[in-house]
């Protein structure tokens, strides 16, 4: 499909209206003073009255122009718009025309009706009308008969939930959703290493029931994946039961409606779910990415259908991007090779040095705890836990290094064979002592509902060069 060629304006002043509009009609008088002017109508032959108006029929110029409110007033100087006013106000119309005493008799100001090309009914429409020759993806046509629904079940392109059409439609109206080309290029998705423009990306979020303004942060976190760091062809390999998690944080998670408070690392919420159901369908449909293929978790876990999450933006310690060099004011993500979440609960303590051992106790079994340093995992502090360091003081770096002072392993109690089980460190590491993480493999995040002193730990995959790192990105718009 090849998309209609945009109509250029002519020279001079250009005018677009249509009958229906009450300012229009109200200003339709007006236009026989515009010498040379050009008049646009987009409902009516036969209107304005008096004036020889150009039928914009099938709203081409208006939708090509960007005409969202009539009446609209564009100057154009050697084909290039220089001014434009919308709506009636005096003052702009008498000096866009130059016409000094333009509108005596009318009120200075009166605003303007939506334009037709705008109307919801048509929008899709003139869209997939005018747009839909920049789509690249192959055409899939169903039977008359066929049910989408089970259509795309039937051909493995489901996650085992249903999954919206990506018709062209759909796919446009996502695309409205950034800023990107359509044809670039974001990432090279493994196992198959098959290249995901912003385009393939925007027909996983149609079907995983994204909103245009959550596309941005799909293709942020399909770039965080997919790349030698994090390591998502080893995550999908691995028969550990991981996936990527999303943790998101910054003023777009309020604007867009990501939920970082109750349930937050739960279902209902469709920012959260859809987000992260998205960049897991990208992984399947684009990169192979499918269970029983490379995904070859032993268990796997509910996580693995989406794992998605805002940090609440009210936390006294900052979130997780901030850890990982980000400021706090930008929009940011990070994504961990992460199993899922395991609750935390400590009713009783008051004091911060008894809920970082309680805390350590919890992270001391991360995989198994007789296992340091393998492994990483996020600490998601509750709201009410959190108020237990920050009444005390304890800042994030404080909180982190009095939970590693209390992580550190006696060598003698994890090596293999120790308290009558065989897993462990070799026996030659009797008498060390040994942190339970690595440096810097330990993570804050803050989510979770007010009531409730209750945490999560989200255990991690190998990690390192030997697994996954991860990997923060600041989200494009």
């Amino acid at each position: 499909m090849v998309a209609p060629v945009a109509p250029a304006l002519p020279d001079g002043l250009v005018v677009i209206v249509k009958e229906e509009c009450e300012t229009c009609r109200m200003i339709a008088p007006l236009l026989a003073r515009l010498r040379g002017a050009t008049v646009y109508v987009q409902d009516d032959a036969g209107f304005p009255a008096g004036v020889e108006a150009v039928l914009d029929a099938d709203l081409a110029v208006s939708w090509h122009h960007a005409v969202e409110t009539v009446p609209t007033l564009i100057r154009v100087v050697n084909g290039v718009e220089a001014e434009r006013t919308v709506g009636w106000v005096r003052s702009d119309w008498r000096r866009v025309t130059g016409v000094e005493d333009l509108g005596d008799d009318l009120p200075p100001f009166r605003p303007g009706c939506g334009s037709m090309s705008v109307d919801p009914d048509r929008v899709d429409g003139l869209r997939q009308r005018f747009e839909g020759g920049r789509l690249r993806s192959r055409r899939v046509e169903l039977a008359e008969l066929e049910d989408e629904f089970e259509a795309l079940f039937d051909r493995g392109w489901t996650d085992g939930l249903p999954v919206v059409a990506p018709t062209e439609q759909r796919v446009l109206a996502m695309l409205d959703g950034t800023s990107r080309s359509s044809d670039e290029i974001v990432a090279t998705v493994a196992p198959d290493l098959v290249e995901a423009t912003v385009e393939k990306i925007a027909i996983a979020a149609v079907m995983a029931g994204c909103r245009p303004e959550y596309l941005p942060w799909v293709l942020t976190a399909v770039e965080a994946i997919c790349n030698d760091e994090f390591n998502i062809h080893g995550l999908l390999a691995t028969t550990m039961p991981v996936g990527p998690v999303i943790v998101c944080s910054g003023p777009g998670t309020v604007k867009i409606g990501m939920n970082s408070g109750v349930n937050a690392l739960g279902q209902g919420n469709r920012a959260n779910s859809t987000i992260g159901r998205a960049v897991q369908l990208v992984v399947r449909n684009v990169g192979g990415g499918r269970p029983g293929g490379v995904d070859r978790a032993a268990h796997g876990n509910p996580g693995k259908l989406s794992f998605c999450f805002a940090e609440r933006p009210d936390s006294p310690i900052g979130t997780l991007a901030e850890q990982q060099g980000v400021a706090g004011d930008v929009d940011a993500l990070t994504v961990f090779p992460g199993e899922g979440p395991r609750c935390v609960v400590d009713q009783l303590s008051r004091r911060p040095e008894s809920l970082a051992s309680s805390l350590a106790a919890c992270l001391r079994t991360v995989h198994h705890p007789k296992l340091p340093l393998a492994f990483d995992a996020i600490v998601v502090l509750g709201p009410e836990h959190l108020r237990v360091f920050a009444d005390a003081g304890w800042d994030r770096p404080r909180i982190l290094t009095e939970l590693d002072d209390r992580l550190q392993l006696a060598g003698d109690e994890i090596v293999r064979g120790a308290g009558g089980i065989d897993e462990g460190v070799p026996a030659d590491l009797a008498g060390a002592t040994l942190p339970k993480f690595r440096p810097g493999g330990l993570l804050l995040a803050s989510a979770g509902g007010g009531a409730g002193l209750f945490s999560a730990i989200i255990g991690g995959w190998a990690n390192g060069a030997t697994g996954s790192t991860p990997v923060t990105r600041e989200v494009r718009p």
